[in-house]
């Protein structure tokens, strides 16, 4: 089992609410493995599918099994950096009235940061070998797992009204551009931003934290990387695969993603979990 070392404390505005959230993020040393496990409101909600209660906008998880009266909301980027930092143990006590994990920059480069200072307490899990082909459709979306003999690779593509983002396809290799991935911020189009405001959704939303695509084939803020939207895809799904409680990252297989989301995402999780 692998934990971080020391009690981190962090906080930050939510994307949907603009509320702030003070995060107290503890090891747990448990020679179990007991998962990503956040608390709120004096209630226990486990970072797996079953208590995923929504996934429109972003993932939200909920104390199904106790009557859903307690939810955390865009758990997807911290559960990547989880993934991407090998952590299968955490324990995350939210001490405000905010109920969304920060959105911070909009990537999981904070938390990996905070991760990697505070430093490790034991062992990351073990590479997982694939034996059987996994493919899951819906319309026009796709996601197939293969076998491999080597680290995982993530190939996504998607189809946005852009011309960076038009029938794109971007992959991650975790030699080469993992970096990349870790600090690919959420993105969406800036024409939407005014109505969504006005619906009492993206309250929290900066040009620190979001890429907006502009309608003359723009953005509002300097890429990170190229195709930084499409390389956000790929970060959101492995957060949303680790909800298995398998890390996407320690399988021996290629992920091939067409034009999802966390809808998909998780249903994906779901159907494959057990045959994990």
């Amino acid at each position: 089992m692998k934990t971080v070392k020391s009690k981190i404390i962090a906080k930050g505005n939510g994307l949907m609410t603009n509320l702030e959230a003070l995060l107290e993020i503890c090891p747990n040393t448990s020679n179990e493995k007991q998962g990503i496990r956040f608390f709120i409101n004096d209630k226990m909600i486990e970072a797996k599918t079953s208590n995923v209660v929504s996934t429109e906008h972003f993932v939200v998880l909920a104390n199904v099994q106790e009557g859903a009266d307690a939810k955390i909301a865009l758990v997807e980027h911290f559960m990547a950096a989880c993934a991407i930092c090998g952590i299968d143990n955490l324990d995350v006590y939210f001490k405000s009235q905010g109920y969304e994990v920060p959105i911070m920059d909009g990537s999981a480069k904070v938390w990996v940061d905070l991760f990697n200072e505070t430093g490790y307490i034991g062992e990351q899990a073990a590479v997982k070998h694939v034996e059987n082909h996994f493919v899951f459709s819906q319309n026009n979306s796709m996601i197939v797992l293969m076998p491999s003999q080597a680290k995982t690779t993530i190939t996504y593509a998607v189809n946005y009204n852009h011309p960076d983002l038009k029938n794109r396809w971007v992959s991650l290799n975790q030699d080469v551009n993992m970096n990349e991935i870790i600090e690919a911020r959420t993105f969406g189009y800036l024409k939407d931003l005014e109505t969504f405001q006005k619906l009492g959704f993206s309250k929290g939303v900066t040009i620190e934290n979001t890429v907006g695509m502009t309608e003359d084939g723009g953005y509002t803020t300097q890429l990170r990387s190229e195709f930084e939207p499409a390389k956000h895809k790929i970060l959101d799904i492995i957060g949303d695969m680790y909800l298995t409680g398998i890390n996407p990252l320690l399988l021996n297989a290629n992920i091939f993603v067409k034009e999802a989301g966390h809808a998909l995402h998780v249903q994906f999780a779901k159907n494959i979990e057990k045959c994990l």
